[in-house]
């Protein structure tokens, strides 16, 4: 897939900016049908596909590559797919991951020797550009380069492995991260991943939150779409909520 089509995709594709982008992580997935799973979660109202991909050196775990994206894409998945890199280096994936059908590539600050140069090489490839933090990991860095990011997503865990527990300390940067977003004035997407739950996904929302990953929270529950809708939920509760503390006054 070219840059325009991998451009033209996420045009045709993603919704306008919601406050509520779910997207199911396949790392929790059943492998052995995963074009199965894949559709399940998107018919029981996931928006996008988020892929953590792993190399067992940036992180001590090895997952998959673009060409499961590309099968994907083979297979008929139209949704946005939105491509987390923990690898390093960073810069020779890139290409490879727009070819394979990728909407958004995101990556960790740490991973790229030119962070302003990795953010133009995911733009030039025609994919949305985000940058990830890790809960140890200052936010300075979008100082420099919010302005050309699309996404920005906030680890609430350390990047490795599925199945982790939320890290408090991850609302504090969320915070952060919105104020800064709020600020530039731009459409840029502000992305959570790493122990997403129903139970939790409306304090995290509350945080400044728009887009959630989340993969055991679905992928280990009975039913999709019943666990998609309460996380829904969660996030519509906190915003009504929201608007009622603002209308009596209350911070």
């Amino acid at each position: 897939m070219g840059r325009l089509e991998c451009a033209g995709l996420f045009q045709r594709t993603v919704p306008t900016m919601s406050n509520c982008i779910i997207a199911p992580s396949i790392l929790s997935a059943d492998f052995a049908r995963l074009g199965d799973e894949v559709n399940a979660v998107l018919r029981a109202g996931a928006d996008w596909i988020h892929f953590d991909v792993m190399d067992n050196h940036y992180v001590p775990n090895l997952t998959i590559g673009p060409l499961l994206c590309q099968a994907l894409r083979k297979h008929g998945v139209a949704a946005p797919i939105d491509v987390h890199l923990m690898v390093k280096p960073v810069d020779r994936i890139v290409p490879d991951f727009a070819r394979a059908g990728a909407t958004s590539i995101s990556f960790h600050p740490e991973a790229s020797e030119h962070i302003d140069r990795t953010i133009g090489l995911i733009r030039d490839s025609g994919c949305k550009a985000g940058l990830v933090f890790n809960p140890a990991t200052p936010l300075d860095y979008l100082d420099f380069v919010l302005d050309k990011l699309d996404i920005v997503l906030v680890m609430s865990v350390n990047p490795g492995f599925g199945g982790q527990s939320f890290i408090p300390m991850a609302l504090e940067k969320i915070r952060r991260v919105r104020e800064r977003i709020d600020a530039s004035g731009r459409d840029i997407r502000l992305e959570v991943d790493g122990g997403v739950k129903a139970d939790n996904i409306g304090m995290i929302a509350a945080a400044g939150a728009d887009t959630f990953v989340a993969g055991s929270a679905i992928f280990g529950a009975k039913d999709y779409a019943v666990e998609i809708a309460a996380m829904r939920e969660a996030v519509r509760g906190q915003k009504t909520e929201g608007r009622g503390r603002k209308a009596d006054g209350r911070q």
